[in-house]
């Protein structure tokens, strides 16, 4: 196993700064962000541009990488590849093709990405809509030798009322995802705000497992009270503002990451553990970002073997 981080909490740094910083920190290797460079999302990042990727581009970030002794363990562009709009549904899924083929170029194994939702149709009729558009992803990536991970983020700003919208949120959806030959890209602080617990959901799955990230989530049970499970209904800051829990950097939430990354290493897993840093304490500018990371490392490398 191996410690890394994904670079999209960084988005003004360009990759060469980040590659330098991780090294210089202890890091092993990175989930690089590439979203293209549209802007209409503040977590936009575009670290690699892979519409304009080619065999010089490869050998210049595989340079970069060497360089500095680390490994590019996935792309990350996650969005919705149920998107209601045909024609918006049609250029995410050109845009993960696009990531096979830069990853095939540069012998990434993974692309991350959301399964997502159309929030007008129920969860079993776009499960039906999936199963008709992701197969042919999943199909492309294989022929080049690259698995699509779906991390199992809950999305919930995507609908209007906060209910889920990536659909791959619980054991019942990893199965029924794996069937469709995806894999999981498995982040234990989506589960404990749900009532799921990490450790006991994430044992039997650990096969379908190439890939994790860490992120810790801290919860507020007497706010939980005063609003539902389902979160504050008014006064929201942000479609992401629930009220009652928050994601934090891993070791100040309330994730077990000592049976997290011991877990991982009972099912056989070898691949890296990826810090997604959306920590509001530890964000805000570069420097609190870098401090979250190190707090991320600190409370992660200790419990990683070699």
């Amino acid at each position: 196993m191996k410690l890394g981080f994904l670079t999209a909490c960084l988005p003004g740094l360009p990759l060469s700064e980040i590659v330098a910083w991780a090294a210089g920190h202890g890091y092993e290797a990175l989930e690089v962000a590439t979203w293209p460079s549209t802007g209409s999302r503040d977590f936009e990042a575009s670290h690699i541009d892979v519409t304009a990727f080619g065999k010089q581009e490869a050998e210049e970030v595989r340079a970069l990488f060497d360089r500095h002794g680390l490994e590019i363990s996935a792309f990350a562009y996650y969005e919705n590849n149920l998107h209601p709009d045909e024609d918006r549904r049609r250029a995410i899924a050109e845009h993960v093709r696009r990531n096979v083929d830069a990853a095939a170029l540069l012998g990434v194994p993974y692309v991350g990405t959301f399964i997502g939702r159309d929030p007008g149709l129920s969860v079993v009729e776009n499960m039906k809509v999936a199963e008709r558009v992701l197969p042919p992803l999943v199909e492309y990536a294989g022929e080049q030798g690259v698995k699509i991970i779906i991390e199992n983020c809950v999305m919930e700003g995507w609908h209007p009322d906060g209910y889920p919208g990536n659909l791959a949120y619980s054991p019942e959806l990893w199965e029924w995802m794996f069937s469709l030959g995806l894999y999981l890209n498995y982040d234990p602080s989506h589960l404990i705000w749900l009532g799921i617990d990490p450790v006991k959901a994430l044992r039997p799955y650990v096969d379908r497992i190439p890939h994790a990230q860490a992120k810790d989530a801290q919860l507020d049970l007497e706010a939980r009270t005063r609003y539902g499970f389902f979160g504050r209904t008014m006064g929201r800051r942000s479609p992401w503002d629930i009220g009652w829990w928050r994601y934090r950097v891993p070791g100040l939430g309330d994730v077990d990451w000592r049976g997290v990354v011991d877990t991982l290493y009972e099912g056989g897993f070898t691949g890296v553990l990826s810090v997604e840093h959306e920590d509001p304490v530890w964000g805000g500018d570069e420097a609190r970002v870098k401090l979250g990371l190190e707090i991320a490392h600190r409370t992660l490398r200790p419990l990683i073997v070699g």
